[in-house]
């Protein structure tokens, strides 16, 4: 698509933040005002847009696809993406162990001061296994994680379902919105299989880039919960 307009601009409303493009407001795909609740999210926004040459590029504006995901889909159905989300806790990456090689079971091993993270900070204690065997979660780690998906507000949903998602771990993923791993570290922690193949067989330099693009959108996710916070 041509770049059909000269000015970005942004301003406040009554019922929050938006930018216009030649003075006229922006909707989201599904044509509802795209407002945002502070100025400094708005700005970020304008940005990506004022960024684009003659030729528009969606892929380049990436927190404008991660809010108009918010507005579109978390806002209008907050009870279904808390429940896709717990499923990432239902079969947490971080319970699931390598019996061999040794090297990365050993690695593995740092994923307990993770899990026993979740247990301190949200009352959730998952179940471990090793091999090809499934662990069943307690239904009260399940109720805490829960609870714990529940606290947050859509924007931060919405990136705790990209964090999960890439990472496999509902728990690297609540642990970057706390604060307590950045998106690079978890990224990290969620690919010691990876890393471990590429040591052993050497780098798939495709697999490198697709891993730099994961690794891209954990840290846009992370940066719309920041931008979006008062």
């Amino acid at each position: 698509m041509k770049r059909f307009y000269k000015d970005v601009t942004v301003d406040e409303t009554l019922d929050g933040y938006r930018f216009l493009l030649d003075g006229k407001p922006v909707q989201t795909p599904a044509h509802h005002p795209l407002l945002v609740p502070n100025r400094a999210l708005a700005e970020a926004l304008a940005e990506e847009w004022r960024a684009q040459g003659d030729e528009m590029q969606p892929l380049a504006m990436p927190l404008t696809r991660m809010v108009n995901t918010v507005i579109d889909g978390v806002a209008a159905n907050r009870a279904e993406t808390i429940t896709a989300i717990l499923r990432f806790g239902e079969n947490d990456l971080l319970s699931y162990r390598a019996e061999a090689p040794a090297e990365l079971a050993r690695r593995q091993n740092q994923w307990d001061r993770h899990l026993d993270w979740a247990h301190r900070r949200h009352g959730a204690r998952l179940g471990v296994t090793s091999g090809i065997g499934h662990v069943t979660q307690s239904p009260e780690a399940l109720a805490a994680l829960e609870k714990a998906i529940a606290a947050h507000d859509d924007y931060a949903l919405a990136a705790l379902h990209v964090l999960s998602s890439i990472t496999g771990s509902l728990v690297l993923g609540l642990a970057v919105l706390d604060g307590e791993l950045t998106p690079a570290q978890a990224f990290a922690l969620s690919r010691l299989d990876e890393a471990h193949q590429a040591e052993t067989w050497g780098i798939d330099h495709e697999a490198e880039q697709r891993a730099a693009k994961l690794a891209g959108e954990m840290e846009t996710a992370a940066s719309l919960v920041t931008l979006s916070r008062p």
